[in-house]
């Protein structure tokens, strides 16, 4: 189905065009004023409506940049509803751990990615669809504070990019890195970080009502999908007070602690999971409010090689999210 935007010529000749929304002109841009969600209905793709009648219910929502000659669009709009929108799984695959490490590798081997590149993508896809849920509007405690606890491993290495990028889009992280590679390329990451004026926390609150006071949300980017429990006791702990926190907690690929396939009914319980390539066996055990699906590289060839039916992406997003199961439909936050 097209998407089609409708640009108003609010005073030239009282014309309705309808282009692709690929075929819009940022010179067309207006400043998004406000918008209650009951409104969007108005501009589904099928509904077709007299200037008047736009006019009256659309302009008090505006506030425009030029007079009312000007040509005014919808683009915000239309974008909102690509964001707000949720995909049915389907037949999307949920990978067991032995299946999620040999995609990983055929990534690297056959289709000549390399860590930093699939790392970049992840991180930046986790970033994305967290800012979406957690908008910055709605955050309520020290101009956007959010905690990033990352781990050893690469699943660590997609959280310090993810900082980095909720850092450009406005919020404030902290990070929480324990268990320092020496590895160039983290060493990398961490010198971006803290170039960015992100503070490396050297030690972990002590009480998880000192997280509850001092940050909006948790990102988690402790263990990923080569996990294998028990947790080491440094990192036990982490898991154990982020257990007792009342803030959300948001899961990059695994939920931490949990097991790769059969989650962990006793472990973290999550308010956000984005799924990375496709999701883990685990992740039908999730019960937060949001899932999304990230990284948007997995090639075609490589999708049907291994059966994974992933959904559709919206436009050109790098991430989409999941119509969740059993679950009623629940109120966007941006």
């Amino acid at each position: 189905m097209t998407l089609y935007l409708v640009l108003c010529k609010l005073k030239v000749h009282g014309e309705i065009e309808r282009k692709p929304l690929n075929e819009f002109h940022s010179t067309y841009l207006v400043s998004f004023h406000t918008l209650e969600s009951g409104h969007s209905s108005l501009f589904s793709p099928s509904h077709s409506t007299s200037i008047d009648s736009l006019d009256q219910k659309v302009y008090p929502m505006f506030r425009l940049l030029r007079p009312r000659q000007v040509i005014t669009t919808f683009a915000s709009l239309c974008q909102r509803q690509f964001r707000t929108m949720t995909v049915a799984m389907g037949n999307l695959k949920f990978l067991g751990q032995e299946e999620s490490q040999s995609i990983d590798q055929e990534l690297f081997t056959e289709y000549a990615f390399s860590v930093d590149q699939l790392m970049e993508l992840a991180g930046y896809s986790s970033a994305v669809a967290i800012a979406r849920c957690y908008p910055l509007e709605k955050m309520t405690r020290d101009n956007a504070a959010i905690l990033v606890c990352c781990g050893p491993g690469n699943n660590g290495g997609d959280g310090l990019v993810c900082a980095r990028h909720l850092k450009l889009f406005g919020y404030r992280p902290s990070i929480f890195y324990p268990k320092r590679s020496n590895k160039p390329l983290f060493q990398n990451l961490m010198l971006q970080c803290e170039r960015m004026d992100m503070p490396f926390l050297s030690f972990f609150p002590s009480e998880p009502q000192l997280i509850n006071e001092s940050y909006n949300i948790v990102v988690d980017a402790l263990f990923g999908f080569s996990f294998k429990g028990p947790a080491r006791p440094e990192f036990a702990s982490v898991i154990d007070k982020l257990k007792r926190i009342d803030i959300p907690i948001c899961s990059i690929d695994v939920p931490s602690g949990w097991d790769i396939e059969d989650g962990d009914p006793d472990g973290l319980s999550p308010d956000f999971l984005i799924s990375l390539t496709a999701p883990k066996l685990c992740a039908k055990h999730f019960k937060g409010r949001f899932h999304f699906l990230g990284g948007r590289f997995v090639p075609r060839t490589l999708e049907q090689k291994y059966e994974l039916s992933l959904p559709p992406y919206p436009g050109t997003d790098c991430v989409v999210e999941l119509k969740l199961d059993n679950h009623e439909p629940h109120e966007s936050n941006h």
